[in-house]
């Protein structure tokens, strides 16, 4: 992230980039979509189940008072935070509110992208003047998704990676044949503001 007009030819300094995981990403509404179809689907596709529903705004009010959703950078999270445990007492909740599967299915899918939103909010913007949020990933491909961060961050532009010219399913490919080549040329690979390591290293290790 940097923290100029993009296009400036300056970058942020490595010291001013941010990173850390904003929350569940698609992997509850993924889960959530394989628990009521029984595994036929993977996730919610051009989000056709979502958009049946309603968003069931006293759930996520419970889902928004998340502490990870609170907790500093540098963080991160994954499927032993937001996985079968999360989703089981997600089900559960559901079951007290009486919300149909499309109701749950939307409501994760404003969570998610109000997650993001938060995230900006609390710990990004106070210290950046941001212009355009980028997004890749499968969320990118999820239109409801993409409305919520585009309404709710306004007048920041949301576009996807794809503008950039690089695929929205490729950034982490890129990434790590990024890092290979950093290391490759014996530059360090991480930042320590980003993970909160001691210092700056070479990743990995070259194997003849």
């Amino acid at each position: 992230m940097q923290n100029r007009h993009v296009g400036h030819p300056d970058f942020a300094d490595a010291a001013e980039v941010m990173a850390f995981d904003t929350g569940p990403g698609n992997m509850v509404i993924d889960a959530l979509v394989a628990h009521f179809t029984h595994g036929r689907a993977r996730f919610d596709r051009d989000a056709r189940m979502a958009r049946k529903g309603r968003c069931v705004n006293s759930l996520l009010e419970e889902l928004l008072a998340d502490p990870y959703l609170r907790k500093a950078p540098p963080k991160s999270t994954g499927r032993e935070y937001y996985g079968r445990e999360f989703v089981e007492k997600l089900l559960s909740q559901a079951r007290k509110y009486r919300v149909r599967p499309e109701d749950l299915v939307r409501t994760a899918t404003v969570f998610t992208a109000l997650s993001v939103v938060d995230a900006l909010n609390r710990f990004v913007l106070p210290r950046l003047d941001i212009r355009q949020l980028i997004v890749s990933g499968g969320g990118a491909k999820n239109p409801l998704i993409m409305a919520q961060l585009a309404a709710a961050l306004a007048p920041i532009e949301v576009l996807l990676l794809s503008r950039l010219g690089i695929p929205e399913d490729a950034k982490e490919a890129y990434a790590f044949a990024l890092l290979a080549y950093e290391t490759w040329m014996g530059r360090t690979g991480n930042l320590p503001s980003a993970t909160g390591a001691k210092r700056a290293v070479v990743l990995g290790k070259i194997c003849f």
